[in-house]
């Protein structure tokens, strides 16, 4: 079971070439993909101030999403406790919410970015 990182979400979406095509094969096989609700929280953020330009509208992502039978995961209170106890080896609270719910639920993160490894979960990226 996967879960995404934001940057993941948008490669993946938008058929970028930065997002390894063994990665893409496994995201597309994989049982079950998650993507955090923070992550589509950050794309309107980013969006919003101006530091993301998409290929598609913002609305059309949750149709994506359920076109690529990716779901959506809420943030509860057990990643929240989780996120607490987290060391501040990462800075960005997005992603450290992205690695509570990974812990929280035993999923696999699939990201490039090489700061999840200081923490006990499991991250996917092959190049």
């Amino acid at each position: 079971m996967f879960l995404l990182d934001t940057h993941t979400l948008i490669w993946f979406l938008d058929n970028d070439s930065r997002l390894p095509p063994s990665t893409k094969e496994q995201i597309e096989s994989a049982e079950s993909v998650f993507v955090s609700i923070v992550s589509l929280w950050e794309i309107a953020i980013k969006i919003n101030i101006g530091k993301l330009t998409l290929k598609t509208d913002f609305q059309a992502i949750e149709q994506n999403l359920v076109t690529q039978d990716i779901s959506i995961l809420p943030i509860d209170i057990t990643a929240i406790k989780v996120y607490l106890d987290l060391p501040l080896h990462h800075r960005d609270p997005f992603d450290r919410i992205i690695i509570a719910q990974s812990i929280d639920l035993d999923l696999t993160i699939v990201s490039g970015d090489l700061q999840f490894d200081a923490y006990p979960v499991t991250r996917l990226w092959n190049i």
